[in-house]
């Protein structure tokens, strides 16, 4: 009687379907664009794969396949299992649907009358969708007449191939392409007949256990003459592959996190080069092999196209080599060490502070600050006496740099480093002077985009992850392009760089072989944190910047690893790398700076021609009009007209006196007569002043200009006009050269 009833509701539900009107349905082409996949692909900026990255953790659904692209074994098992009619029938398989009914008359199990093209329709329609007690009368007449719909406006292939990348498997799988994939670790195109089998089997079963799904997809195999030995263990191996396994080549983990978005198309360009990514990986982890026993495991790369801001290389971690692979050290805060004291001369050079051959004292310091007595030292405990400002910054001394921030004041340059955009997280006053040597915490990708700055002499832009900013960019002018403004001038700019860029300005600390010596221009600074907890490389070409950092995670100290031995050979074989075939050129000058031949007395390092912002130029030496020592002195040979002084003021007076040198004579300094000789040392007070020689008869030999900047002598100095309260800390005593 049963058996009676459902039958009567099938043929109500086929005069239904012969009766109804056309309703708009979905056409292939909409079905294939609304699929909605689990893992997305990062691209490089050429379309190359580089990382794929699941965004939904409710279902694993892969890229949509066509049926090319699927194995001939596969679709006959499929075939076989699911709808061995599927090619005569349109739509609904009468033959099946009367057997089926028998069946039920006579309470037998069959393998049901749902045909591919009817299980599709319960795929495209939510509303037809098999409820866990199955569906009712009139879903199943709908699910009915949608085949027929499908069957007329659809081909047999279309049918079969959105169905294959729409129907659930097992668990979480949808579509052929993720079980193939997740279960037998290939792509769908070469699975097996067992594998094939297998796959279909899951269809009618898709939770069942390895005998019973073993079984069927053995009947299946039968069916096509072939043999069963193998369907248990590849079943039993399926099972125990990871389900969340990633797909494909995994070169950019922590970028695709920052950059793949669900919304977006499953395939998603970058700004990467998968290329340069490859080989920033591969020097990483190939200078951590060497490091081998120094308790070093952590790393990260950045390269930035200094045009555009976009990010070409980005390696997170050391994958295999850390305890912490999931950390991106391109994003984690870690202290910078030396790598901040550019930032440092090029504000003091905008300043009128110093310039490039400024002469700056590098000996012991004790400097009062709010928290107590400062007492900076170098990286190798010595000291190298006066050392020009190129020197200094080249070969990284730190007292040098101290002073300088003790000139310019903690607020000052706390403001210029957060204008660079390292977002500095305390106050000027919590890092005090010790903010010279890299005291606060920075990520490598700010820090790099700060020194793609100096590459672009003093304007800073924002970093670009998507290839589709590269045509905007291209088509505006610098100025022009979003976010770019200008943070420094571009004089001391580039004066800085090509202080990074002297090999010779690098030999005191380094020496003239280090890895920072490149063929082609690039100019470049390491830096060590505390405790040689980190290590950092930075540095840019004509048309890259690169970063390096290399450390632990844990924060864990390294064991004899400075700049030089730890990140900067990565540096240097990207910068290698990216330049093959290809030099880099040092930057054109920008028309506020002009160089000036200098010769320096009394300090080790040569003649040499250097820059100057305009306006700040102290010695013009032209060919054979240097000053020979053993010739007879002629008016004042020192200071230089317009020389520039700076006072520490806590140094003692009797250490800061000036030198005036030359023809032996009458020394006048503001009308006001000083001594007679060769030479008179001098007491010095802040202010500009005149300096005159006079002869025998009071007659003039030469008259020029100097200035003193920085503290007041303490009360009661020698040679003080006045006895003032002390001022502000400031570096030490040096004479501009």
């Amino acid at each position: 009687m049963r058996g009676c009833v459902r039958g009567a509701w099938l043929l109500a539900g086929l005069l239904l379907a012969a009766s109804a009107p056309a309703q708009a349905q979905p056409s292939f082409q909409e079905v294939k664009a609304a699929h909605r996949v689990s893992d997305y692909t990062l691209l490089d900026r050429r379309g190359e794969p580089l990382q794929t990255l699941r965004l939904d953790p409710q279902r694993r659904v892969l890229d949509w396949l066509p049926l090319s692209q699927l194995s001939p074994a596969l679709l006959q098992a499929i075939l076989l299992g699911e709808d061995r009619r599927f090619y005569e029938h349109s739509g609904v398989d009468w033959s099946a649907v009367a057997s089926s009914a028998w069946a039920n008359l006579w309470n037998q199990r069959t393998r049901g009358a749902s045909t591919v093209t009817m299980q599709l329709a319960g795929l495209i329609d939510t509303g037809l969708a098999r409820p866990a007690g199955g569906r009712s009368a009139g879903q199943k007449l709908g699910q009915v007449w949608l085949a027929a719909q499908l069957e007329r406006r659809w081909s047999k292939a279309q049918i079969l191939e959105a169905y294959l990348n729409s129907v659930p498997f097992r668990g979480e799988l949808v579509g052929i392409h993720a079980l193939s994939q997740v279960l037998f670790g290939k792509h769908p195109s070469g699975l097996t007949a067992v594998e094939g089998a297998l796959a279909a089997a899951l269809l009618r079963a898709p939770n069942a256990g390895v005998a019973a799904w073993s079984q069927r997809a053995c009947g299946l195999l039968k069916l096509q003459g072939l043999g069963c030995e193998a369907v248990a263990g590849q079943a039993d191996a399926a099972l125990l592959r990871p389900a969340g396994m990633p797909l494909g080549e995994q070169l950019a983990p922590h970028f695709a996190r920052q950059v793949l978005r669900a919304e977006g198309p499953a395939h998603q360009r970058s700004s990467l080069d998968a290329g340069l990514q490859r080989q920033a990986a591969r020097l990483l982890k190939n200078q951590l092999a060497e490091l081998g026993g120094r308790n070093v495991e952590d790393g990260a790369v950045l390269v930035l196209d200094n045009a555009s801001g976009q990010v070409r290389a980005w390696v997170g971690s050391s994958g295999a080599f850390s305890a912490a692979a999931q950390v991106d050290g391109v994003l984690a805060r870690r202290q910078p060490g030396s790598t901040l004291k550019p930032f440092i001369y090029q504000l003091a050079l905008e300043r009128r502070l110093i310039t490039a051959a400024s002469l700056l004292e590098d000996s012991p310091a004790q400097i009062n600050t709010p928290a107590g007595l400062y007492i900076p030292q170098n990286y190798d405990r010595q000291f190298k006496g006066f050392v020009s400002a190129r020197s200094a910054l080249g070969s990284s001394l730190n007292v040098p740099a101290v002073r300088l921030m003790a000139m310019l004041g903690s607020d000052a340059v706390f403001e210029r480093l957060n204008q660079l955009g390292l977002q500095l997280s305390e106050t000027a006053g919590f890092y005090g002077l010790s903010l010279a040597l890299g005291s606060a915490d920075v990520t490598l990708l700010n820090l790099a985009n700060a020194y793609r700055s100096l590459a672009n002499g003093g304007v800073l832009g924002p970093v670009q992850m998507q290839a589709q900013v590269r045509a905007q960019a291209q088509s505006q002018s610098p100025a022009a392009q979003t976010g770019r403004r200008r943070v420094a001038e571009a004089g001391a700019s580039f004066i800085v760089a090509d202080m990074l860029a002297d090999n010779n300005a690098r030999a005191i600390s380094f020496g003239l072989d280090s890895p920072l010596a490149l063929a082609s221009f690039a100019a470049v600074k390491t830096g060590t944190s505390k405790d040689m907890r980190d290590n950092w490389c930075l540095g840019f070409s004509d048309r890259y910047t690169v970063g390096v950092w290399v450390g632990n995670a844990s924060g864990a100290p390294m064991h004899g690893v400075s700049g030089i031995s730890g990140a900067a050979p990565i540096w240097a074989g990207l910068m290698r790398y990216l330049h093959q075939g290809r030099p880099s050129r040092a930057p054109a000058a920008p028309a506020s700076v002009l160089p000036l031949t200098v010769q320096f007395d009394g300090v080790p390092e040569p003649a040499r021609r250097e820059w100057f912002v305009r306006g700040t130029e102290q010695m013009r030496w032209g060919a054979g009009s240097l000053l020979n020592a053993s010739a007879e002195v002629q008016g004042i040979r020192s200071p230089v007209d317009g020389s520039v002084f700076a006072l520490d003021p806590d140094m003692p007076p009797q250490v800061q006196k000036i030198r005036f040198e030359g023809q032996s004579g009458q020394w006048e300094l503001d009308g006001r007569i000083l001594g007679r000789g060769r030479q008179l040392n001098w007491a010095p007070w802040p202010g500009r002043h005149q300096l005159r020689l006079l002869d025998a008869r009071g007659r003039e030999l030469q008259r020029l200009s100097f200035e003193v900047r920085g503290a007041q002598l303490k009360p009661g100095a020698p040679g003080s006009p006045v006895s003032p309260a002390r001022a502000r800390p400031a570096p030490s005593p040096a004479g501009l050269r």
